[in-house]
């Protein structure tokens, strides 16, 4: 009977207990249209249990505990809670969306803000974003998606530098902007793209927060963290391509060649050099020849993630690897990166992260951008000469009329050992203490260790009798350099809301920043066997030749000590004020200007929140921001405020001559800080329940007390001796002034159907307005041996093309005889000739008649972007143009025996042939002086990224325990459109007075791309 009571009470519980754990599932809709929402993240509150919906909305789950809370989340939409009960298996839940563009948090600096409450300018890349451009180097991501954000390539060649310009280039100097990865000063070329989830980039005063650093303008950086109370995930994304050249350039084939070349000769009244053109043929297609096609790229990234209820951990890895398009392993890139990021709340007060990235990376590279470049040698190098010769040997190019310069492009990828490695460990550790309910303090240490070797190895070569790449004795040069930094953070931050309306924010803090590191430099001679293999400094047992010092060496040690503080206000969130200042104090300048005062001052008003706006209609939303401030520069040399023994002098002592050291750069006790002045207003609007986003700026950034060196001086002291150069001045003013506008629409059409359309645009105009002891700054080069083609003026652009001016071709000898004299420029006119304009009117050409050709600086930028989704299809397309930039064609030999691009048939053959090209001859014109010849419009339209991808039903992928697999496949760099006749009219080598001269710029690569998304 005992036994009987026994089991019942056990057949009771066994009852009771599984009735508390059963099966439950369900549809999520959206609110009003009742449309399924696909992904939405369905979670048992404070458990790691949950799962996400299907493309019809729906979900299920099993062995939930009653009395459970279903948490539902998704973007866009605000959260949901469900309390689970026995009596309802099935569930239909409606979500409501939350106007994400108003609600969502951006990082701003030393915290964070909703979007409505922003008043800077302020624009954001997400990850969705990154993961449809899929870019090897996450600064292609800026291009074309933001307004005031212009990227240009310095070379298409795998690994290769980009430049980032906010709102203009202002500085003669470093115009970088200032980078901070979570918190810390990062670089954003080291990252792998997948580890992003928001890029935000500060534009305006609001960037006065960072000071020193910020004049520029600033880029904030969130990497991907886990999620408290998820399941752990396991992302795997991997995509393998092929790229080939977007581009080649129409040179002429062996036959146009000849006939060229016999009609230039025969006008100089020089025997042909093809008596017999007959059967040449098309020749060599030397860019054929270099350019390759089906080059490969590939790339992996796997990342964990997850989170419980005080834990949250993201683990991630990469790997990519890319040739060249040019040399293939010879130019090749590979990039392996592994990140770590924690999180934890170690009690209800103190919290703790840390986000630790280690980046290696290798580069191989080509001679380029310049005389010595493998383009230029196989743009210019004659179809009439094979790469080979009979014995299968690389093909030696003549001398004289070929110039000296020119050699065998293939011989010389072959020839070329260039290899660097570079690897760099860096990130920060940080806590959050809640001190009181309205008082936060946090901290953060960040760090950078980065350590680079290089390699570039000499071999013993002829390339033909006397050209200038010869080498008689083989050398190797060994590079080591050591970069490290360290900052600290604290600051507090009080959140106090008084009378319900009037809500304050307010931060105060300290940041401690060191940089230092060290540099060796190293050659050494008669490397054993000539070979690459034998390569290195020990072997190399050679003693360099008589004065020659084969080791340099340098170290730096530069510092920031600053306080800061900022302080928000709103009413009723629809006034909204916020004031900032920074002190910051900086080793790079002398005793009493070391330190430098920057404030700010920003202010919105949200009219769509007033009474007399009314119901919202077609306007949802609408704001009015400004701002102001002064933010500084310091992007200079160390130590340039006082001379240091740089020079060289050589001194008599007992009656004996001594080589010894002399004073350097003449010093500038006087250096002080840069200053960026910014001025924008601007509003932000939502139409259409919210479907439509609007966002417009004016922006005025006055650069004052620029820091220029080599600036002239009088005095005892001079800049001309071996050595020495002249000081750095504060010398110069530089005016941005211009227009953002973007538009961004996206609807959900249907359950099916989804579509978001982008559209933006920056005009800007850039002006000197001041240069002290100077009246230019020259700088660029074109050609050899020529004048200047670049200047820094007053009432000019920065960087402005500066030669001759031209008025169409001499027809006949009368005209020649009616126009100013021009042999002041080297050579006598001839029909035939470039007619050069007379600009300041004295009756003959010289070299002082040169002015204003063009400049490479836009007048516009815009990108156009459309994302469209219908049931299991996703398409993206980016696009980006530039429009008003010029650019300098200088990558076309001089040598009369060179090849030419194919423009070159519509030249001058007698009266009226054409007003555009001039003859071909061998004597000596004024043809190839620096004129607007050469400047050509560079305006054009670029197909950035085409993707096209499936996403396979989770009905199907579950079952396998995945719950997303994706593929696509995409092409970046698909085309562009444009009249420029070289590689890559967006490209530049970033110097602010010497930019946009072309020098045979790498082409940027057009690649095919076939990609994988497998979610765990």
């Amino acid at each position: 009977m005992k036994f009987n009571y026994l089991l019942i009470i056990f057949l009771f519980l066994s009852t009771f207990g599984f009735a508390q754990n059963f099966d439950i599932g369900g549809t999520v809709k959206e609110k009003g249209s009742g449309l399924p929402i696909p992904g939405v993240n369905v979670q048992i509150k404070n458990s790691t249990k949950g799962t996400a919906t299907d493309f019809d909305g729906k979900f299920s789950l099993k062995g939930i505990p009653s009395g459970s809370t279903l948490v539902f989340t998704y973007i866009g939409y605000k959260n949901f809670e469900y309390k689970v009960s026995a009596s309802n298996s099935s569930i239909s839940v409606e979500m409501q969306e939350d106007a994400k563009s108003l609600d969502e948090v951006v990082v701003i600096g030393y915290g964070s803000q909703k979007k409505k409450e922003i008043t800077g300018a302020v624009s954001i890349v997400d990850s969705k974003t990154l993961e449809a451009l899929k870019p090897v180097r996450i600064e292609q991501a800026l291009q074309g998606t933001i307004s005031g954000v212009n990227v240009t390539s310095q070379s298409g060649s795998p690994g290769a530098a980009l430049d980032i310009r906010i709102r203009g280039i202002a500085t003669n100097g470093d115009a970088k902007p200032l980078t901070i990865i979570d918190g810390y000063i990062g670089e954003l070329g080291l990252l792998n793209p997948n580890d992003v989830e928001t890029i935000t980039v500060l534009k305006d005063a609001q960037a006065a927060i960072y000071g020193s650093a910020a004049a520029n303008g600033v880029i904030l950086v969130t990497t991907k963290m886990g999620k408290k109370n998820s399941k752990g995930k396991i992302s795997f994304n991997t995509y393998t391509g092929f790229q080939e050249t977007s581009r080649s350039l129409p040179t002429l084939n062996a036959t146009e060649y000849a006939l060229l070349l016999n009609e230039s000769y025969a006008n100089s009244g020089k025997a042909i050099p093809f008596p017999n053109v007959s059967g040449i043929g098309k020749g060599t297609k030397w860019q054929d020849e270099i350019l390759g096609k089906g080059v490969p790229i590939i790339s992996h990234d796997l990342t964990f993630s997850g989170g419980s209820d005080k834990i949250t951990y993201s683990v991630s890895g990469s790997h990519l690897d890319q040739e060249g398009i040019v040399g293939g392993p010879k130019s090749g890139f590979l990039r392996n990166t592994a990140r770590v990021s924690l999180g934890a709340d170690v009690t209800d007060r103190l919290k703790l992260k840390t986000n630790v990235i280690y980046s290696y990376f290798n580069r191989k590279t080509l001679p380029e951008n310049g005389n010595a470049s493998v383009l230029l040698n196989a743009v210019n190098s004659p179809s009439t000469l094979s790469p080979y010769d009979a014995d299968g040997n690389f093909t030696l190019f003549p001398g004289g009329s070929l110039g000296n310069e020119m050699i065998n492009p293939l011989a010389q990828i072959a020839n070329s050992y260039n290899d660097y490695n570079f690897k760099q460990i860096s990130g920060n550790f940080g806590l959050d203490y809640k001190v009181t309910p309205s008082f936060v303090l946090s901290s953060t240490i960040g760090f950078k260790m980065a350590n680079s070797e290089s390699k570039s190895f000499a071999k013993i070569l002829d390339y033909g009798s006397g050209k200038v790449f010869n080498t008689t004795r083989s050398s190797v040069s060994q590079d080591a350099i050591n970069d490290n930094n360290y900052s600290f953070d604290i600051y507090g931050t009080y959140t106090k809301t008084i009378a319900e309306n009037h809500k304050f924010v307010g931060v105060v803090g300290n940041t401690i920043f060191k940089e230092y590191g060290n540099g060796l430099f190293a050659t050494g001679y008669d490397v054993p066997n000539n070979s690459w293999d034998f390569a290195d400094i020990a072997l190399a047992n050679g003693a360099p030749a008589v004065g020659t010092v084969p080791v340099r060496s340098y170290v730096y040690d530069d510092r920031r000590l600053s306080y800061f503080g900022r302080i928000q206000y709103d009413y009723k969130g629809k006034y909204l004020l916020s004031g900032m200042i920074r002190r910051d104090a900086s080793t790079r300048f002398g005793p009493g200007n070391k330190v430098g005062y920057f404030p700010s001052v920003t202010a919105g008003w949200v009219v769509s929140d007033e009474g007399f706006f009314g119901e919202p209609g077609i306007v949802n939303f609408l704001k009015f921001r400004g701002s102001y401030g002064i933010v500084g520069n310091d992007a200079i040399p160390a130590n340039s405020y006082i001379s240091q023994l740089g020079g060289e002098a050589t001194y008599v002592f007992d009656g004996a001559l001594i080589n010894g050291r002399a004073g350097g750069q003449i010093p500038n006790p006087n250096l002080k800080w840069e200053e960026a002045k910014k001025f924008d207003v601007g509003l932000d609007m939502n139409l259409f329940n919210n479907k439509i986003n609007i966002v417009a700026d004016y922006f005025i950034d006055t650069r004052a007390d620029l820091l220029i060196p080599g600036i002239p001086v009088s005095g005892i002291l001079g800049g001309q001796a071996p050595g020495a150069s002249n000081p750095t001045i504060n010398a110069g003013t530089v005016r941005n002034e211009g227009l953002e506008f973007s538009v961004n629409y996206s609807n959900k059409f249907s359950d099916d159907f989804k579509m978001s359309v982008g559209y933006n645009v920056t005009v800007l105009k850039n002006k000197v307005t001041e240069i002290i002891g100077a009246d230019f700054i020259e700088g660029g080069t074109f050609g050899i041996g020529q004048l200047a083609p670049s200047r820094m003026q007053v009432g000019h652009a920065i960087g402005y093309f500066y030669g001759l001016k031209t008025n169409g071709i001499f027809q006949n000898q009368a005209e020649v005889n009616a126009a100013p004299d021009q042999s002041a420029l080297g050579a006598i006119a001839a029909p035939g000739d470039i007619r050069y304009v007379d600009v300041n009117g004295d009756k003959k050409i010289t070299a002082d008649d040169r002015t204003d050709i063009g400049d490479p600086i836009p007048a516009a930028t815009m990108g156009f972007n459309v994302q469209l989704n219908y049931k299991a299809l996703d398409f993206s397309m980016y696009t980006f143009a530039s429009v008003g930039n010029n650019m300098v064609r200088n990558y076309e030999s001089i040598s009369p025996d060179a090849n030419r691009l194919n423009y070159v048939l519509d030249r001058w053959t007698g009266e009226g042939s054409s007003n555009t090209t001039p003859r071909v001859t061998t004597v000596a014109t004024a043809n190839k002086l620096f004129s607007d010849y050469f400047v050509e419009d560079a305006s054009y339209i670029r197909i950035q990224n085409i993707q096209l991808g499936y996403t396979l039903n989770s009905d199907v992928s579950e079952k396998a325990g995945i719950s997303k697999v994706r593929l696509y496949v995409g092409v970046n760099n698909l085309y562009t459109f444009t009249k420029y006749k070289g590689f890559d009219p967006g490209a530049s080598n970033g110097a602010p007075i010497g930019g946009g001269i072309d020098y045979g710029f790498y082409p940027t690569p057009r690649t095919y791309l076939l990609g994988l998304n497998i979610n765990f």
